[in-house]
């Protein structure tokens, strides 16, 4: 046992912090402005359908950036190098509505991106981030965007030197040598005599199912190992779900639902996490209701007593309650960035019981609510489903790049 005491310590206590704050998005200083294009406008005016755009950012300091345009629909696109929203939103920048859309989310490690979607074609006129002579290292990006002809729209990436190249696509989740690959564990909520929230002739359960098992094919082939906690309509309780993800070894154990909201209550997706208040509880209730090997992976609780078993429990839980957010985070960042609507608090916490495993990273995604009509007909519209499977692949990449990164750390 102190050997497991001191394994875990020194787990905890050998994750080194980021060499560099990051930088963060002031939404409130940033603008979108039509029909500036200093110096310009006379020459542009009347002579496209749209007006000159002007996308302007500002940042509490200076990082290295790049901007490139793309079709389909027509986009702005600026990546950034260690720079984080916080709790900034698209919505709260001026002048927002004079582009269709306007979304950001971290792209990969280190690296983030705001898309701006436009009203047609354009062309990058100027790009420059201005930084703050004074003290408080402020900066302030603008980008100004002249209308051209669907024949002279040439999206391609801009040729200014001081842009940086672009981050890379997702990469395959690669184990590095001698380790397994990454297993995550997909838990399509309800089944069997318990079918979920119902609306129009359509269960929670059977939705989830479906879109668990297109999730599963996609992760499958970007290296991840997948397993599910059922493949057909059957009933599993909420212990033996958290059982299976402990039993397949999994890394991360995502619980996918669409639930029920009262009407007229926000929409939009949500992601939860375990609730770190509710812990002590949890706990308890964890100890008298398990058996004591199934507690936590890999250690042997039998003949300990609830207190040491809560003391280790509790330690476990410091490591993945932050794995856990981390996921969560990269999960609404790709939300963001593909477009999907999420609610106006998209990572909350909660005291779900599959959640209450301390040792794996869990969250429960609501994909949307089936009592609404729009989140209920994306549920069931292929081009949105692709999209959701997108971001929630693409957060998993990021993840296991980042778990990677961890591991580092604690190997040096």
């Amino acid at each position: 046992m102190r050997a497991v005491l001191l394994s875990i310590m020194l787990a905890l206590t050998g994750i080194a912090a980021p060499a560099q704050e990051p930088a963060y998005l002031d939404a409130a200083g940033s603008a979108v402005v039509l029909g500036e294009a200093p110096g310009r406008l006379a020459r542009w005016m009347g002579r496209a359908p749209h007006p000159p755009v002007t996308l302007r950012l500002a940042l509490d300091r200076g990082v290295p950036w790049r901007a490139f345009l793309l079709d389909s629909p027509p986009r702005l696109v600026v990546d950034f190098r260690g720079l984080e929203f916080g709790t900034a939103q698209p919505a709260q920048v001026p002048g927002v509505a004079g582009l269709p859309d306007l979304r950001w989310g971290q792209a990969r490690r280190d690296w983030s991106r705001v898309v701006a979607e436009l009203p047609g074609p354009y062309r990058i006129d100027s790009a420059e981030m201005r930084t703050s002579d004074g003290t408080n290292g402020g900066a302030l990006l603008d980008i100004a965007l002249i209308p051209v002809s669907p024949d002279d729209f040439a999206p391609r990436a801009s040729a200014d030197p001081r842009m940086l190249p672009a981050p890379a696509d997702l990469p395959p989740v690669v184990p590095a040598p001698g380790e397994r690959p990454l297993r995550v564990m997909l838990d399509p909520g309800h089944g069997g005599f318990d079918p979920g929230a119902q609306a129009d002739g359509q269960t929670e359960a059977a939705l989830v199912l479906g879109f668990a098992l297109d999730l599963s094919r996609d992760l499958a082939q970007s290296g991840v190992e997948v397993e599910l906690t059922r493949r057909d309509d059957r009933f599993l309780s909420l212990e033996s779900r958290m059982t299976a993800a402990r039993e397949a070894g999994a890394d991360l154990f995502i619980s996918l639902h669409a639930d029920a909201l009262p009407q007229g209550e926000a929409t939009g997706a949500t992601v939860y996490v375990w609730n770190p208040s509710a812990d002590d509880r949890a706990m308890a209730q964890l100890v008298q209701r398990h058996e004591r090997d199934d507690l936590l992976a890999g250690v042997d609780l039998d003949g300990a007593d609830d207190q040491l078993a809560g003391a280790l429990m509790a330690m476990a839980r410091a490591d993945t309650q932050p794995r856990s957010e981390n996921f969560a985070k990269f999960l609404t960042s790709r939300m963001a960035l593909e477009g999907i609507s999420l609610h106006r608090r998209p990572v909350k916490g909660a005291g779900f019981s599959v959640l209450k495993s301390p040792d794996m990273a869990s969250v429960l995604v609501e994909l949307g609510f089936i009592t609404d009509a729009t989140d209920r007909a994306n549920l069931n519209d292929p081009v949105w489903r692709g999209r959701m499977i997108a971001a929630i692949s693409g957060a998993v990449s990021l993840w296991a790049e980042d778990e990677a990164a961890r591991r580092d750390l604690l190997r040096k």
